[in-house]
């Protein structure tokens, strides 16, 4: 039996397949970053590869399995092995904790640029984090499992081969994308940046199954974004239509707000035509907003601790709200705050990924599941998050402020989520529990808000080519 390549020490330029700007922020983080260093690991021969997957498939069509019972289904000596692309982030770091504390074999693939936009632009997290080494080394002392750690660029594809070829995986988790709408608008620069990494760095993922994991399952994580806000329900991906008496049924219309969203489109065309004429197997999560910190396992300790962000650039509404309410800032709602999406905990975020490892796509499959639990109007929030802080002794003001994005303040909404439930989400729905924590967590680090970068500093119509400096 071959073996696998070993990477010892090896180091990678980080953003070498990146423009100049995105060289310059790689210039923020540790130089102890760009080296990759990993345990060798022994190639599985083809033919067990190909009939392991093709047993996953065929459970596909029996009772939803859960993440525990897939991760062993293989082998009770041999977990399932999945690569969480985008590792060190929000919802990858969770994911990656969750899915290591089910059973399954955990690597982690990130750059750390997400740390750097925090340096580059002055944010912090509200929840002190340490650094990704020291993260994984104390699950490892708590739980005695390791997460294996790739630091590298995934628009890369050099570094991105080694890593496929070393881990060889399973499912592949992609989280690894530049996810935030207003820093996608902040400048010229920041565009090209967000759509470069995104689109390029999926297309790597995408080429990298094919030449070296092609029974590899994709979990790619998209957004309810995508669809806009259209006058009719939104459907799971794909909508059904009769048109001068013909019927066909064809992706759902995509009205992207930003050129965040937007990659996030180019991403799902460019996998659902992959799916088609190369036989990858891929389920595109469009998840709604996440609100939230703790899971079970980032509560286990403060070394574990899930980032916490605030601020107008990278901050999600409720999270902001109750930060807002915490050190007696008016609450800010954009325009006539009537914008309704899709919301759900971070807690679900784990569980809808976890099934969707443990009930894979298809060879050839592109699946959409709208990953959401709840729809809630900005006005809604603010209701709820006045009335839980309240309860707590605070006086909590709502404000409404001049909106700085392009979209509708009031409108329809009324978009389906049914396929993770009857795989078997059961879902943490936003209650007056769940608001006292988050807003007592709030709370507890008030002291490291800094008020300043409450307030939205990104224009969707004023930004221009010119690079500039988000205000501090």
């Amino acid at each position: 039996m071959k073996m696998a390549h070993l990477i010892t020490n090896c180091s990678f330029q980080t953003f070498s397949s990146s423009p100049n700007y995105c060289r310059n922020i790689g210039q923020l983080q540790n130089s102890k970053s760009s080296n990759l260093s990993l345990k060798s690991c022994s190639r599985r021969q083809k033919k067990s590869y190909v009939t392991c997957a093709s047993a996953a498939v065929q459970g596909q069509t029996q009772t939803p399995l859960t993440g525990s019972q897939q991760a062993y289904e293989h082998s009770s000596s041999k977990p399932k092995k999945v690569m969480v692309i985008g590792g060190d982030g929000y919802c990858g770091w969770a994911t990656a904790l969750h899915l290591s504390n089910k059973g399954y074999e955990v690597v982690i693939v990130d750059n750390l640029v997400r740390r750097a936009f925090d340096n580059q632009l002055g944010l912090d997290s509200l929840t002190p984090i340490t650094s990704i080494q020291n993260r994984v080394r104390r699950w490892k002392s708590l739980t005695a499992k390791t997460i294996q750690l790739f630091i590298g660029d995934i628009c890369d594809f050099e570094f991105l081969s080694e890593t496929f070829k070393s881990f060889e995986p399973d499912a592949a988790v992609h989280f690894g994308e530049q996810r935030s709408a207003p820093y996608s608008m902040i400048d010229r620069s920041r565009a090209v940046y967000t759509q470069h990494n995104n689109v390029i760095g999926t297309l790597n993922v995408l080429f990298a199954i094919k030449e070296y994991s092609e029974e590899c399952h994709l979990v790619k994580l998209g957004t309810m974004g995508e669809y806009g806000t259209p006058n009719i329900d939104i459907e799971e991906g794909f909508i059904t239509i009769t048109h001068n008496g013909r019927t066909d049924t064809l992706p759902y219309p995509k009205q992207a707000s930003s050129f965040y969203h937007l990659s996030k489109v180019h991403d799902s065309h460019n996998i659902a035509f992959t799916c088609k004429a190369w036989g990858i197997r891929a389920t595109d999560l469009n998840q709604g907003v996440v609100y939230g910190v703790r899971t079970d396992e980032t509560a286990m300790h403060e070394e574990l601790s899930n980032r916490f962000d605030y601020d107008g650039v990278f901050g999600t509404a409720l999270n902001r709200f109750c930060v807002q309410a915490a050190v007696g800032h008016p609450l800010t709602v954009y325009g006539k705050g009537g914008q309704t999406r899709g919301y759900l905990d971070i807690r679900d975020t784990v569980q809808c990924v976890e099934l969707a490892i443990a009930n894979p796509a298809k060879p050839g499959e592109f699946r959409v599941f709208n990953q959401f639990t709840e729809q809630f109007s900005v006005n809604e929030l603010a209701k709820l998050v006045t009335a839980a802080g309240a309860k707590l002794g605070l006086e909590v003001e709502t404000k409404s402020i001049p909106n700085p994005r392009v979209e509708a303040e009031e409108h329809y909404y009324n978009a389906k989520h049914t396929k993770l439930i009857e795989l078997g989400l059961v879902p943490h729905l936003l209650s007056d529990s769940l608001l006292d924590s988050l807003l007592n967590f709030a709370i507890q680090y008030k002291d490291r808000v800094d008020t300043a970068q409450i307030m939205p500093s990104v224009s969707w119509k004023k930004m221009g080519a010119k690079p500039r400096t988000v205000s501090v």
